[in-house]
C-alpha cells in the first residue's frame, strides 16, 4: 500500500511540474512573443527530467538492496554453517524468508531469528531511504528541468531525444531480457546433458522421467527413469497441425470475405464478434474441450466403428484452432485491405471478374503478411499448455494417429516443474533441455517461413 502511495506522489509531482512548466512557457511567448516549441513541449520538458531519473533511481536501490543483503547476511551466518558440506545459500535465505513471513517449520536457531530480524531492519531502513531519495530527485529534476526553460530551449528537439533513448534503452532490455532467457536454457540444458546423452535425449522413443534410479546405467533397464523426447515433439506437431487444419482455412476464408465480400455493417458485426475468441481464456477452451468436444467425438467415433480415446489430440488439436483462428483472420484481414486499391483497380481494368482479382492479385500481393499470421499462428499452438492438459492428457505415447492419447512439450515441462524440484537431478533439468529443444525447432521453421515469404515477396515485386 505504501508503494502504492509512492507511485501516487511520483505521478503527483511531475505534473505539477508539467502545469508549472506550461504556465512559464505562456508567460514567455506573451513576454517575447515567439518561443521555438509549441508550448506543451515546455511542459514535457519539465515532465521528463522531473519523471525518469526518480523512476530509474527507485528501480536500481529496488533491486540493488536484496543483493547487499545477501552480501551482508553473511557475517550473521556461523562459520560452522558456512564450512559444512550441504551448505547452501539460497536453503539459509529461503530459511531467513520463511522467519519474515512469519513460516516456521519446527524451531529454528538463533542465528536465524537474529539473521533475520537485521534483514527487517535493513529492509525498512532501504524503504526509507528509498522513498526519501525517490521523492526528493524528483522534486530536485522538475526544479533543474524547470531552470532550463527560456525562449531559446529547443523543447521539442530535448523531449524528442530524451524518448528516443528512452525507447532505445525499452529495445537493449528487451534483447537483454531474451539473451538472458536464452542463455538460463542453455546452462541448464547442459547440465542435463552431462547426466543424459544428447542422442538419447533427442532421438529416444520412451519418454518416462518418473522413476529415478540410483545409478544409470542406460534407459533401457527396467526401473529407470527414460528421456527420449521424440513422443512429445511427434505429440506437439500432430496437435499444432490439427489446429492448423482448422484455423487456416476458417481463419484466411473469413478474413477475404470480411475485408471483399461482407458489408461495412456486416463486418462491424463479424469482425469484433469473431475477435472476442482471442479473448477467451485458455482453460474455459480446456473445460469445453474436455466436457463437450472430447466426449462428443468419443460418442461420434463409436457409431462410425472408430475408436476414439477419451483425451484425443483431436479434440485438443480442434479447440485449439478455435482458439488461434482470430490470429489468422484479423493479421490477414488486415494484410488484405492494405493491399492498394489501384492494383485492384487494374485487375478489373484488365477484365478480371471479383474471384479472379481476389484469387490472382489481392491474395499474391498479401501472401507475406497471409504467412506471417500463420507463423504467429504456429507459434501460438506450439506454445499452448492447458487445452492439452485438460484434452490430451500426459501419456507420452508415440502415435502419429489424432485419436489417439498424446501429450505436448510444454504440457511435460509443466508438469515437470510443478510443486518442489530437485535441480540437481536429470527429471527437472529435463525440462529446460526440451524448452531448449523447442527453441531452436521455432527458430529454424521461423526462418523457413522468412525465407517463403521474401521468396514470394520478390516475385511480387
Amino acid at each position: 500500500m505504501i508503494t502504492f502511495y509512492l507511485f501516487l506522489v511520483l505521478l503527483l509531482i511531475p505534473t505539477i511540474w508539467f502545469f508549472y512548466g506550461n504556465k512559464t512557457a505562456q508567460k514567455i511567448k506573451l513576454k517575447n512573443g515567439k518561443l521555438h516549441s509549441l508550448i506543451h513541449y515546455y511542459g514535457l520538458f519539465v515532465l521528463l527530467y522531473s519523471l525518469l531519473p526518480s523512476i530509474f533511481v527507485y528501480i536500481i536501490i529496488l533491486v540493488g538492496d536484496d543483493i547487499l543483503f545477501s552480501y551482508l547476511i553473511n557475517d550473521y551466518i556461523p562459520e560452522k554453517i558456512k564450512n559444512s558440506s550441504d551448505y547452501n545459500k539460497v536453503i539459509v535465505m529461503t530459511q531467513i524468508q520463511n522467519i519474515l513471513d512469519g513460516i516456521y517449520f519446527g524451531e529454528q536457531p538463533d542465528w536465524v531469528k537474529l539473521a533475520s530480524e537485521k534483514i527487517e531492519h535493513w529492509s525498512n531502513l532501504s524503504l526509507l531511504v528509498n522513498y526519501s531519495l525517490t521523492i526528493s530527485i524528483s522534486i530536485i529534476g522538475g526544479f533543474l528541468g524547470f531552470r532550463r526553460i527560456n525562449p531559446d530551449l529547443r523543447s521539442r528537439n530535448s523531449v524528442e531525444t530524451i524518448i528516443i533513448y528512452v525507447l532505445g534503452f525499452s529495445s537493449l532490455l528487451a534483447i537483454l531480457t531474451t539473451v538472458g532467457i536464452v542463455f538460463s536454457v542453455i546452462f541448464e540444458s547442459l547440465r542435463f546433458f552431462a547426466i543424459i546423452p544428447a542422442s538419447e535425449f533427442l532421438f529416444g522413443l520412451t519418454w518416462n522421467p518418473q522413476f529415478e534410479g540410483a545409478e544409470r546405467a542406460g534407459s533401457g533397464q527396467e526401473g529407470l527413469a527414460s528421456y527420449g523426447s521424440v513422443p512429445l515433439f511427434v505429440g506437439t506437431f500432430l496437435i499444432s497441425f490439427v489446429a492448423l487444419c482448422i484455423a487456416v482455412p476458417i481463419g484466411l476464408y473469413s478474413a477475404i470475405y470480411l475485408s471483399e465480400y461482407a458489408s461495412k455493417k456486416e463486418r462491424s458485426i463479424f469482425k469484433p464478434l469473431l475477435e472476442i475468441l482471442a479473448g477467451i481464456p485458455t482453460v474455459v477452451y480446456g473445460f469445453f474441450a474436455a466436457l463437450t468436444v472430447a466426449p462428443m467425438l468419443r460418442s461420434g467415433g463409436t457409431l462410425i466403428g472408430l475408436d476414439v480415446a477419451s483425451e484425443s489430440a483431436l479434440a485438443a488439436g480442434f479447440v485449439m484452432g478455435i482458439m488461434i483462428i482470430p490470429f489468422v483472420s484479423s493479421l490477414s484481414d488486415d494484410v488484405i485491405n492494405a493491399v492498394p486499391q489501384s492494383i485492384r483497380d487494374a485487375g478489373y481494368a484488365l477484365g478480371s471478374t471479383k474471384n479472379e482479382v481476389v484469387l490472382q492479385v489481392i491474395l499474391p500481393a498479401a501472401l507475406p503478411g497471409i504467412i506471417g499470421s500463420i507463423i504467429l499462428a504456429v507459434s501460438r499452438a506450439i506454445g499452448e499448455t492447458m487445452i492439452v492438459v485438460m484434452a490430451a492428457g500426459l501419456a507420452a505415447n508415440l502415435s502419429f494417429n489424432p485419436l489417439d492419447a498424446v501429450t505436448t512439450v510444454t504440457a511435460q515441462i509443466v508438469t515437470i516443474l510443478v510443486g518442489d524440484q530437485e535441480f540437481e537431478s536429470a527429471k527437472t533439468l529435463s525440462a529446460f533441455a526440451l524448452a531448449l529443444t523447442l527453441i531452436v525447432i521455432t527458430l529454424i521453421l521461423n526462418f523457413y517461413a522468412l525465407h517463403i515469404v521474401k521468396k514470394y515477396r520478390e516475385q511480387y515485386e
